[in-house]
C-alpha cells in the first residue's frame, strides 16, 4: 500500500465495486455493481494486480495489470489492461502513482517489461505514455521495468 498526501493506493477488493462502478461510468462504461464485484474478486486469483487510488470518497483511479510469459522475452511481460483516473482528479499525479505501484508489483513478479495499449484516438493517453517513459511499439507502448546495465 502506498500513500501520498491523503491519497492511498491499495489492492482492489469486491467491496470497492460501487465506487469503481462510478469511476467506470465517468469514463463512459457502465457495469452492474453485482457483476463488477464478482469480477473484482476473480482478479485477485489471476497473475496480476488490481490497484485503486483513494482520497476522500469514491476511487480516484484504477489500474489493472496482468503478467504472462511470451516466446520473445526471457522474463514475463506485464500488460496494463485498465488505467482509469476520474475526470476531476486528472493532472494531479494519480495515474503516475498507480503506474509506479503497478510497476513495482510487476518487478516483484519478475517481469522485465510493461506494455500498454493506446489507440490512435486516445491522444491524452498517448501523451501520458510518452511522459511516463513508455516508448511506442507497433500496437501500443512499452517500458522496461529495470534499468539497462
Amino acid at each position: 500500500m502506498a500513500s501520498r498526501y491523503g491519497l492511498t493506493v491499495r489492492a482492489v477488493n469486491a467491496g470497492d465495486a460501487a465506487g469503481i462502478g462510478e469511476l467506470l461510468a465517468a469514463s463512459g462504461r457502465r457495469l452492474d455493481s453485482h457483476n463488477l464485484a464478482g469480477r473484482l474478486d476473480a482478479l485477485q486469483h489471476q497473475q496480476g494486480v488490481a490497484l485503486v487510488a483513494l482520497e476522500w470518497g469514491p476511487p480516484s483511479g484504477l489500474i489493472i495489470l496482468h503478467w504472462y510469459q511470451t516466446l520473445e522475452a526471457a522474463q514475463p511481460v506485464a500488460q496494463v489492461t485498465s488505467l482509469l483516473v476520474a475526470p476531476d482528479a486528472r493532472r494531479r499525479g494519480i495515474g503516475r502513482l498507480l503506474l509506479k505501484a503497478a510497476a513495482q508489483a510487476a518487478r516483484l513478479a519478475g517481469c522485465g517489461e510493461m506494455h500498454l495499449q493506446a489507440s490512435a484516438d486516445r491522444l491524452e493517453l498517448q501523451a501520458f505514455c510518452h511522459a511516463t517513459g513508455f516508448e511506442p511499439t507497433g500496437t501500443g507502448f512499452m517500458r522496461p521495468l529495470r534499468k539497462k546495465a
